[in-house]
């Protein structure tokens, strides 16, 4: 059996249930962005040199599946989502507290690109930003997904942004968009 079975080449795709819908759809949109991010992560985790980041970012991609496959499901497929918990929210939630509370940790907006592996993880960070856009946009649409999906795509772009910061601080990087007194509130939310 080949990969090459020509059924998208009309531009429709199945989903999981065996259901067929366009390639355009919003649902398509907001899961093929959540596989962007995954291995937009995996280029990220393959560059870094930090073993705990990249331990943690592993893990996040396996659960990017997940998330990937629930909006893949849609309610009328024969086949159940996988669940997308609690409980993974608040591991990023966890996860988010530990980094911040690392001394010197970044408190102001950040300029990409001071770092290589940082770099990385901010443009992971801008394409989890726009899963979570896509995802709202399938659910303004009428569709009903798990509040944990929307939740988690928000806390995840934090964790992302977190990692970029925690990889200049061990690299000993000033990547602070602003110096002196010009500096903004602690945890600028501009990146949002």
């Amino acid at each position: 059996m080949s990969i090459a079975t020509k059924r998208g080449d009309g531009g429709q795709t199945g989903l999981a249930g065996g259901i067929r819908i366009s390639k355009a759809d919003l649902r398509v949109e907001a899961y093929g962005t959540v596989d962007e991010l995954n291995s937009t992560l995996g280029f990220a985790r393959s560059i870094c040199t930090n073993k705990e980041i990249y331990d943690w970012t592993e893990t996040i991609q396996r659960t990017l599946f997940r998330v990937g496959s629930a909006l893949a499901t849609p309610p009328e497929s024969k086949k159940s989502p996988p669940a997308v918990l609690p409980e993974d929210v608040e591991a990023l939630t966890q996860l988010v507290h530990q980094i911040e509370a690392t001394e010197g940790i970044l408190a102001d907006w950040s300029l990409p690109g001071a770092h290589t592996e940082s770099a990385a993880y901010e443009v992971a960070r801008t394409v989890c930003r726009r899963a979570e856009r896509n995802a709202v946009r399938l659910a303004n649409s009428g569709v009903e997904l798990k509040p944990e999906i929307l939740a988690y795509l928000n806390r995840l772009s934090d964790v992302i942004w977190l990692f970029g910061r925690l990889i200049e601080v061990k690299a000993g990087v000033d990547a602070r968009l602003r110096s002196g007194d010009t500096a903004g509130p602690k945890w600028s939310r501009a990146w949002k």
